[in-house]
């Protein structure tokens, strides 16, 4: 089945924008991020409760879906973030053969990739390569397939599911700066999501591998698995790897899989031929977890 061209925000970068991404060039992403790691964990009434009521105002939460809907009744502002939704709220798919959305947010951008190449924003493309920590093992059975980016805003449900069933083979952390995944720095940091910090989960799937990675950025002070609970902080500098092949970590389609404080951005990747994604996505469209966003092809 052929592939449609890939599809991503098309607008040119604004002055604004600019004005908007300068700054966070100098600031110390990681220290920032570590303070905010340690604020949204403090659990004193005079702070958490201001702290939530102003969240839920200047972002406008809709908290109808989830298990708690009292925002005050959370313990911190972290467990407000990584808050719970209700069992019918995001419905399976019918179709066994759908990809389902990693999370809910808006799609960044869509499309094939070309070899290594993924599109971030018009004029902006990085590397597969290094975005998935500059290990061409792990790249080249990618190269030339599929990718769907997903932004999730600080509004958002922040926990991440599976696409697909599929077995953990790897994850591999990957270190580096923290700088915002708003439309923003999407449209002016050139190879933005293989500059910031990431989590890599490696799966093998009954049609083939695919890999999944949560990316980091500023505020972002926490990115978790359901399998191995907190991996960064620390943030370490050197590349670091674990391998389950021994291990039999099985993982449902629509299952949870890892999450995030504050928002950012899931990337999900599948090798040439394995998967279609819908041709009715298109860049900025909302999205919520287990919706349709393609199908198995590779059946």
């Amino acid at each position: 089945m052929p592939q449609r061209p890939g599809r991503y925000v098309e607008q040119p970068a604004s002055a604004g924008d600019w004005l908007k991404t300068l700054p966070l060039y100098p600031l110390p992403h990681h220290a920032v991020s570590r303070l905010v790691h340690r604020l949204v964990r403090v659990q004193a009434d005079w702070f958490r409760r201001p702290l939530i009521r102003g969240f839920v105002r200047a972002f406008g939460v809709d908290m109808s879906q989830a298990v708690q809907t009292d925002p005050l009744a959370y313990p911190d502002l972290n467990s407000f973030f990584t808050r719970a939704l209700r069992d019918d709220a995001r419905p399976m798919p019918d179709d066994t053969t759908a990809i389902c959305c990693p999370a809910d947010g808006a799609v960044s951008a869509l499309g094939p990739l070309d070899d290594d190449s993924i599109i971030q924003a018009k004029g902006h493309t990085y590397s597969l390569t290094t975005l998935l920590g500059g290990d061409e093992a792990l790249a080249t059975p990618f190269k030339g397939g599929s990718f769907i980016t997903v932004y999730l805003s600080p509004r958002d449900y922040h926990r991440v599911h599976m696409p697909l069933g599929g077995r953990l083979r790897e994850m591999v952390h990957v270190p580096g700066r923290l700088f915002s995944v708003g439309r923003h720095t999407v449209k002016t940091v050139p190879g933005l999501f293989a500059r910031n910090e990431r989590v890599i989960c490696l799966f093998d799937t009954a049609h083939g591998p695919m890999a999944v990675v949560l990316v980091g950025a500023i505020n972002v002070a926490s990115i978790e698995t359901v399998w191995a609970g907190e991996v960064t902080p620390p943030r370490g500098r050197s590349i670091r790897r674990w391998s389950y092949e021994g291990d039999n970590i099985q993982l449902a389609r629509g299952e949870e899989m890892g999450r995030f404080n504050m928002g950012s951005t899931a990337i999900v990747i599948f090798p040439n031929g394995m998967a279609e994604l819908d041709p009715t996505l298109l860049a900025d469209q909302p999205v919520r977890v287990r919706q349709a966003i393609g199908q198995i092809t590779s059946l």
